[in-house]
């Protein structure tokens, strides 16, 4: 295995308030960044090139805007190039509680071929129409699995060890916009790539800038949740030996 490197990759469009101080969170913490421009407007691409002059700072610009999921792909591609073995996928908004990033990394180092997802937790400033989709999202995320063995598949905030995420991302189609964060996941699962959560704070700041688009992205979703159903069904045998094999998670 190549030595443990990390870096944190952060998915930008239009977040030309915030990117800045999550990138100085981050580089405080001594974490290099890897930053995506997912077709950002002239002042939010303004703020990244003036991100990328700074130090153990790389700057990965996509023409058009393709989504989270595509610009999360690409920046772990990137992220490979360089050398680095684990990204810590962020958002780029300030939901994230940016002080856990230390712990996930400790986590991650502790634990390299496991995946550390971050277990939301919720303040009263939670929309309630969040948690409604997050809990039918967990329970077709269970069937899907045949498990209980992922508690949250929606939290952006996780730490991938490159190789095996990179295999799924290559090898099937895992979503590149806001299907992404629970199809790689599912997919992670089916391969037996142990995962491990640990609490993190997810906060909404007045006035955040969210790019979620409730009819199409619902729809994204649906539709991802089906193809993810109909690929259990294949796997339903290997799932259910590996769960009378190990009886457990991975």
């Amino acid at each position: 295995m190549a030595p443990y490197k990390l870096c944190a990759v952060i998915p930008v469009y239009n977040h030309a308030a915030t990117v800045a101080a999550v990138h100085a969170q981050l580089a405080a913490l001594g974490l290099p960044c890897v930053l995506v421009d997912d077709g950002s407007a002239p002042d939010c691409a303004a703020a990244l090139d003036a991100l990328a002059a700074l130090p153990h700072t790389h700057l990965v610009r996509r023409a058009t805007n393709g989504g989270k999921g595509a610009a999360v792909q690409d920046g772990l591609r990137a992220a490979r190039g360089l050398g680095y073995s684990h990204a810590l996928q962020v958002d780029a908004d300030g939901q994230h509680a940016l002080g856990d990033a230390a712990i996930f990394a400790q986590a991650s180092r502790a634990r390299p071929d496991a995946v550390i997802c971050g277990a939301p937790v919720y303040g009263d400033d939670v929309p309630r129409s969040r948690l409604y989709g997050r809990w039918l999202t967990r329970v077709w995320v269970w069937i899907n699995t045949l498990s209980l063995d992922i508690p949250d598949a929606m939290c952006g905030f996780r730490v991938y060890p490159l190789e095996p995420a990179l295999r799924v991302i290559d090898a099937t189609q895992v979503g590149r916009r806001m299907d992404f964060d629970i199809a790689i996941l599912v997919r992670l699962h089916w391969r037996g790539v142990p995962m491990a959560w640990l609490p993190t704070r997810v906060i909404y700041p007045e006035g955040g800038v969210s790019h979620f688009k409730a009819l199409r992205d619902n729809l994204l979703i649906s539709r991802m949740h089906a193809r993810l159903f109909f690929g259990m069904l294949a796997r339903s045998p290997a799932l259910l030996l590996r769960r009378l094999t190990t009886g457990a998670r991975p």
